[in-house]
C-alpha cells in the first residue's frame, strides 16, 4: 500500500517546503538535518505496509493468518507419524511393546500387538517421510529369539504440517458453508481433519433416518486401511447406537468405510520418434499416467463419478519427449472412457504397447 512513498519522495516533500533562498543542496546543513528523519520516515512506511499486509488473511504469512484464523476456531493441521504394520519371525516370540526398531535414517517404535508375528509401529519422525520406506528393520533394543521383523506396509500414512496456502483456502472456505451439528459441512471438516484421511464423501440417510455413511481415502490419496477405517470409525461413533459417544452428534449412527479401488489396465500403441522405443521411457510413460491417476484421486471427494478418460491418458503419453503419437488406447479392454461409482477410485495397473 506505501510502496511508493521512498526517501527520496519523503526528502523531495520536506525540501520542498523549505524557501529556495536557503542553500538545500546534499551536503548542506538543512539537507543534511533532514536525510536522517526522511530514513527513519520511510522505515515507518515500511512496517505501517508489513501491518496491513498481516491485517489481512490473503496477504498474511503464515505466522498472523493462523491468529487471524484463530478467531474462527481454525488452526492448520499439524504433521503426525505414520503408522505402519510389522511381521516378525518366529512368530512366538514376542515382541515388546515400546521397543525401537530402525529402517535407514528412520526409528520406529512398536506400539500394539495384531496377532502373533504381526504388530503395528509408529514412525519416530512425523510427516510423510515415514510413509516411504519398507524393508527389513534393525533391533535397537535386542529381543531374544527373534529373527527376522519388517514393515511390511502403510497402515495410517503420516502428514506433514499443512501447507500454508491449502490453510489459507480452508479458511476462506470456512464463509461460504457453515459447518453445523452434523450436517454434511460438519462431517467433512471434522472426518478430514483425522489423522491419515485425506478425502470424505457423506452419503445421509444411506439406512434409515439418522443414519449416515463416510467414504474415505487416506492421506496418500489410495485406499484406506482397515486400521485407518477402524480408527475414524472410533473417532466418529464408536459405538453406533445414536448416543453420540464421539463426534457425531446424538440421534446419528455412523458408518465408516473405505473408498473400493479399481484396478486400471491399459494399452496403448506408441510411436516414437528416432532414437527412442519403449524400454528407454516405459518408466517415464508409467511415472505420467500415474500422475494423472493421482489428480483423479485427488478430485475423487469433490466428483459425483469419477471418469478415466483416454484422451488424458493419450495427452500424459504425447508430451513425453521421445513420444510421436499414441493411438488405440484401451482401459480394461475397452476403447470407451471408464466411469467409476461414486465410491470407487482409480488405480494403475499395468501399461501394455501393443
Amino acid at each position: 500500500m506505501y510502496e511508493d512513498i521512498t526517501f527520496e519522495d519523503i526528502l523531495d516533500r520536506m525540501l520542498d517546503r523549505i524557501p529556495d533562498e536557503y542553500d538545500k543542496r546534499e551536503g548542506s546543513i538543512i539537507y543534511d538535518a533532514l536525510a536522517p528523519a526522511a530514513v527513519e520516515l520511510q522505515n515507518m512506511y515500511i512496517e505501517l505496509d508489513y501491518i496491513m499486509n498481516q491485517s489481512f488473511a490473503d496477504t498474511a504469512t503464515r505466522e498472523y493468518l493462523i491468529r487471524r484464523a484463530a478467531e474462527r476456531g481454525i488452526t492448520p493441521q499439524e504433521a503426525s507419524p505414520a503408522t505402519l504394520k510389522v511381521e516378525s519371525t518366529p512368530t512366538t516370540v514376542d515382541i515388546p511393546i515400546g521397543s525401537r526398531y530402525s529402517l535407514d535414517e528412520l526409528n520406529y517404535v512398536i506400539t500394539a500387538k495384531v496377532s502373533d508375528g504381526v504388530y503395528q509401529a509408529e514412525c519416530e519422525t512425523v510427516g510423510t517421510e515415514g510413509n516411504q520406506h519398507l524393508g527389513d528393520l534393525i533391533p535397537i533394543d535386542y529381543v531374544d529369539g527373534l529373527e527376522t521383523i519388517a514393515l511390511t506396509e502403510v497402515l495410517i500414512p503420516g502428514e506433514d504440517d499443512e501447507d500454508t496456502e491449502v490453510f489459507r483456502a480452508r479458511y476462506f472456505a470456512s464463509f461460504e458453508s457453515k459447518a453445523y451439528g452434523g450436517n454434511v459441512d460438519d462431517y467433512l471438516e471434522k472426518t478430514n481433519s483425522l489423522e491419515g484421511v485425506g478425502a470424505t464423501k457423506v452419503t445421509p440417510v444411506w439406512n434409515g433416518g439418522g443414519t449416515v455413511k463416510l467414504t474415505i481415502i487416506n492421506s496418500d490419496y489410495g485406499k484406506a486401511s482397515s486400521t485407518l477405517v477402524a480408527a475414524v470409525q472410533n473417532a466418529i461413533d464408536p459405538t453406533q447406537d445414536a448416543t453420540g459417544q464421539g463426534i457425531a452428534p446424538i440421534g446419528h449412527v455412523v458408518t465408516v468405510e473405505a473408498a473400493d479401488t479399481v484396478t486400471c489396465d491399459i494399452q496403448t500403441s506408441i510411436t516414437f520418434q528416432d532414437g527412442y522405443n519403449w524400454n528407454m521411457l516405459e518408466a517415464a510413460i508409467t511415472e505420467a499416467v500415474n500422475g494423472y491417476f493421482l489428480t483423479l484421486r485427488q478430485s475423487w471427494a469433490s466428483e459425483e463419478n469419477t471418469v478415466v478418460r483416454t484422451s488424458q491418458i493419450n495427452s500424459k503419453i504425447t508430451n513425453i519427449e521421445g513420444v510421436l503419437d499414441v493411438t488405440g488406447t484401451e482401459i480394461n479392454g475397452s476403447e470407451s472412457n471408464l466411469e467409476l461409482e461414486w465410491n470407487e477410485i482409480p488405480i494403475l495397473g499395468v501399461i501394455t504397447n501393443v
